[in-house]
């Protein structure tokens, strides 16, 4: 097997291991049976969501600067702690701290992970096979994602120390794969010079790279704007399913049915991969609003049918903007400049939730 080949199929693994949380997919429901009320679990989401925001951008900077595989493993490592903090703490503080230690665990992932892939293509002069890969990643991680939410009952049987346990013993698995991986190094300057250099370089290339390319941005806020409907979309379902006469037993199947669409939408990116980029996008959007109001519908099959497709578009769109992006990045900000994307996204769902949130109560 190639130097590429077994690099890419450890980074399928590990997706596939992280993906499969099972306490992680079910956290809510895990915190409400322990006794902690809906506000207490409200603060701990907004706790998440903050220390995400606040840690995407530098997590970023970090990876670019000591390397994306440091950058894997200390993901894996504050996954870990999260899982383990999540088992044995008893109190409020603590819980906010396990979920402080798993948004530092997706903003260590985040960017890094695209980067490494995409700079491993490129090192062996496959670049373009990255949209195939980002495909493959995408789909694996929206099963894997899936059937931890189609576990939500094994889950809350288990009981929530158990549960985190198994996590906790998948996140040692990740991090065992992520000490397989090869640092790729493009650019002699990228490790060159002292720390403090290195940081201000890449912020300073960073933004520089930033002001000189308004497509680029543009292309981060569009996939964010169509991406924060169909996620917001789909995460509102989830209340009004049962509303909706749903029975309670039946809410697992429906969403991971919904999930389905995501995995579905990423493996169709390569049958669509000669299609003009405006095309894919008028057509996502399309069908972004069609599962819109498919979801403001009162009938539970039409309703979940609406989240398929509102996951389908939102993959579809993402892992074709993502190679788009990639191809555009410079390799030694590549991790950085995931981050600010990931940043974008964060930032418009922030304005989207309220609006979203209104029109489908």
């Amino acid at each position: 097997m190639s130097k590429i080949k077994k690099q890419i199929r450890n980074i399928y693994t590990i997706s596939a291991l992280s993906s499969f949380q099972i306490a992680g997919a079910s956290w809510v429901a895990l915190l409400a049976a322990r006794g902690f009320s809906l506000v207490q679990i409200g603060i701990a989401e907004g706790v998440f969501h903050m220390a995400s925001l606040l840690f995407e951008l530098p997590s970023g900077v970090i990876s670019d600067v000591f390397g994306r595989k440091k950058s894997m493993i200390l993901s894996q490592c504050m996954f870990l702690l999260s899982a383990l903090l999540m088992a044995f703490s008893e109190r409020m503080a603590g819980v906010c701290v396990s979920l402080v230690c798993s948004a530092f665990g997706y903003n260590f992932a985040s960017g890094s992970r695209e980067a490494l892939a995409y700079d491993t293509l490129k090192s062996g002069g496959r670049e373009e096979e990255y949209l195939r890969y980002s495909s493959t990643e995408y789909t694996i991680y929206c099963i894997g994602n899936a059937s931890a939410v189609l576990c939500a009952g094994l889950a809350l049987t288990l009981g929530y120390r158990t549960a985190n346990l198994v996590d906790a013993a998948l996140c040692g698995v990740c991090l065992a794969f992520c000490f397989r991986l090869k640092e790729i190094k493009l650019e002699e300057s990228q490790f060159a010079g002292t720390i403090g250099m290195r940081l201000r370089r890449c912020f300073r290339e960073s933004l520089d790279f930033l002001l000189h390319n308004g497509r680029s941005i543009c292309l981060m806020l569009w996939n964010a704007f169509a991406g924060s409907v169909s996620v917001l979309t789909v995460f509102f379902l989830q209340a009004r399913l049962t509303e909706a006469g749903l029975p309670k037993e039946w809410l697992g199947p429906g969403l991971f049915l919904v999930s389905l669409g995501g995995a579905i939408g990423a493996k169709t990116v390569t049958a669509v991969a000669d299609w003009d980029y405006r095309k894919i996008s008028a057509l996502c959007i399309l069908g972004t609003a069609a599962a819109l109001v498919l979801s403001l519908q009162s009938l539970p099959v039409v309703m979940i049918l609406g989240g398929f497709l509102g996951n389908l578009c939102d993959d579809l769109l993402q892992v074709r903007t993502d190679a788009l992006l990639n191809e555009r990045f410079p390799s030694a900000q590549r991790a950085t400049l995931v981050s600010v994307s990931s940043l974008t996204f964060s930032l418009v769902m922030i304005g989207m939730s309220p609006l979203l949130g209104w029109l489908l109560s």
